[in-house]
């Protein structure tokens, strides 16, 4: 009885196993981050990914936290292909890009001191809510982001886009790409060549395994500016009937569930600027109006002197 036939299958089976085994291996990458190290973890059998900077171990089934991508942002090799910095018209954050601390959830802390002395609050979303102080500075609470306004200008064309059309493609973006929920984007506006997405999510609204906004977003902004948070060759083209969405400009911004705590010194040059020019005028105004008064009764008591001299120079009868 021929046994070569019988011995060379378990043979091939356990070669298809190795192999698979080894194709698994060399695909263990993280397709929702890149910036991520990953390897094989032979005891689980499956692919376990780090965040750069601070080893936290992500879940690439989804998106990862705006606060991690900050963080292995700023860990990046400086001579690697690192993304660019928020341009001046991205987003409304004057403080710009920073080396955040995250918690245990990989989410922003309250307090963030960007490894100094100065320290400030944020919001979920990351951005300054309050004025920078010093690390005695308290933060109670790390107060939410429920509402994002994203303000997109694009390339002007032959004709404006079907706005039907458009807000079917950016609606299905959101749910395919970055995997929000659908009831997370509530409208899409459009004014040629204004679109406007808004994103209101509530803490109440937010179940366990959601895509947050404020992530949503985040690798949404990275998209347009074409620096892409996934891996793969996979680019950002959104196209409305055929017709590519060519983004120039893009501004964000965060409504809280609580107003920001600033001060005066919070505002811009321009602002104080014009403030000035308010009050100089108000000023101005005033001062003109009492030596206008003044004046005026000036007239009235030289009118009244002149008349009772003329009448004591009347004969007496």
């Amino acid at each position: 009885m021929d046994r070569g036939p019988v011995l060379a299958l378990p043979l091939l089976l356990l070669l298809a196993a190795a192999t698979g085994r080894t194709a698994a291996q060399d695909s263990c990458t993280c397709p929702t981050n890149k910036m991520t190290v990953c390897s094989w973890d032979s005891q689980s059998g499956r692919c376990r990914c780090q965040a750069m900077g601070t080893n936290h171990e992500v879940n690439c089934s989804t998106l990862t936290s705006k606060c991690l991508l900050l963080k292995a942002r700023m860990q990046r090799p400086k001579g690697g292909r690192g993304l660019v910095r928020p341009s001046e018209h991205a987003i409304v954050d004057n403080d710009g890009l920073y080396d955040p601390e995250c918690d245990r959830e990989g989410r922003f802390k309250a307090r963030q001191c960007n490894q100094t002395s100065v320290c400030w609050c944020v919001n979920s979303v990351g951005v300054r809510r309050t004025d920078k102080g010093d690390q005695n500075l308290l933060c109670d609470e790390v107060v939410r982001t429920h509402h994002i306004l994203i303000e997109l200008r694009h390339r002007p064309g032959a004709r404006a886009f079907n706005h039907t059309a458009l807000d079917a493609e950016l609606r299905r973006l959101f749910r395919e790409r970055y995997l929000l929920q659908p009831r997370f984007v509530a409208a899409v506006h459009y004014e040629e060549p204004t679109i406007q997405i808004e994103l209101r999510q509530n803490a109440s609204q937010k179940a366990p395994g959601d895509v947050d906004i404020a992530d949503a977003a985040y690798y949404f902004e990275r998209d347009v500016k074409g620096e892409s948070l996934f891996s793969g060759p996979a680019t950002f083209d959104v196209r409305v009937r055929g017709e590519p969405l060519v983004v120039e400009r893009t501004l964000i911004y965060y409504l809280d569930e609580k107003p920001p705590r600033f001060s005066m010194k919070r505002l811009t040059a321009g602002l104080i600027a014009v403030i000035v020019v308010v009050v100089v005028a108000l000023v101005a105004g005033v001062v003109v109006l009492v030596m206008s008064n003044r004046r005026k009764s000036g007239k009235y008591k030289k009118v009244e002197i002149k008349e009772l001299g003329e009448l004591n120079k009347e004969p007496s009868l």
